[in-house]
């Protein structure tokens, strides 16, 4: 399978009253096409930086960053972006919203072909019937969904989404995780999450990337083998293997925050 992201010997620091900061150091990572990939890591551990460098938002100081083969050295039309606020412009119909980057990157599209695209995204995760509201009559969790379809209608290389779902209350996370289930299986692609939260990166993640303190390096990769279709499902959380996986992701992150590792899980 080939690498759909390749990130080689990154190095970042940002400037400050005080001197450099160091975010990254010598960062290596891949993400095969077709793959999701979850990172986690401390608090400040340069999570978001990353997002940036791989989107074209901002280039290393040293190093390179790899997108389908080509080095990324600018802003990329081809990466789709989710983020915690989903940021829907009240002046237009969630329509309106999510056909917004066909019109940046697809000026030639046929406005027909446009709605046609997006309303098939909104009916895949629940939104049919809520096209012509305002995002302000949405809720949390409905704005979220017309965010993700907003992100992947221009049926992006790769998605990038940061926290999109840490706002949100525990019973429509889940939901929103099952979503995603959803939108992969009907619109394959590649994505990168960043998360805090150690179960939705099991859960989501084919595999999770643990990024050390700052400034950050890739401090181990766990691969997520769910065997059989139904562990994919909520209440393969709390299987044997998924407590096991979660512990040793517990330990990593105490190990970059330089604490002690937990007890062993039996």
């Amino acid at each position: 399978m080939d690498n759909l992201i390749d990130i080689k010997g990154v190095t970042h620091a940002y400037k400050t009253p005080n001197g450099p900061l160091p975010v990254l150091d010598d960062l290596n990572l891949t993400v095969p096409e077709g793959e999701f990939a979850a990172v986690v890591g401390p608090s400040g551990c340069g999570k978001s930086t990353l997002t940036r460098l791989v989107a074209g938002l901002m280039k290393p100081d040293r190093g390179e960053v790899w997108l389908h083969g080509e080095l990324v050295k600018s802003p990329r039309k081809t990466v789709g972006m989710a983020f915690q606020n989903p940021v829907m412009l009240e002046w237009r119909t969630i329509l309106q919203n999510v056909i917004l980057p066909l019109e940046i990157v697809a000026p030639s599209m046929p406005s027909a072909d446009r709605k046609a695209r997006a309303m098939e995204l909104l009916s895949l995760v629940g939104l049919e019937g809520f096209e012509n509201k305002r995002p302000s009559e949405l809720s949390g969790g409905m704005r979220q969904r017309a965010s993700l379809c907003r992100a992947i209608v221009h049926k992006p290389d790769v998605l990038i989404m940061d926290e999109p779902f840490g706002a949100l209350d525990a019973f429509t996370r889940e939901d929103l995780w099952q979503t995603m289930h959803q939108l992969r299986a009907n619109e394959p692609f590649t994505a990168v999450l960043i998360t805090h939260d150690l179960r939705e990166s099991v859960y989501l993640g084919d595999q999770v990337i643990v990024l050390s303190g700052r400034p950050a390096t890739t401090q181990f990769v766990l691969d997520v083998g769910y065997p059989g279709e139904g562990l994919r499902q909520l209440d393969g959380l709390y299987t044997p293997q998924c407590a096991e996986m979660l512990a040793t992701l517990r330990d990593q992150i105490r190990i970059a925050q330089g604490r002690q590792p937990g007890p062993a899980v039996h």
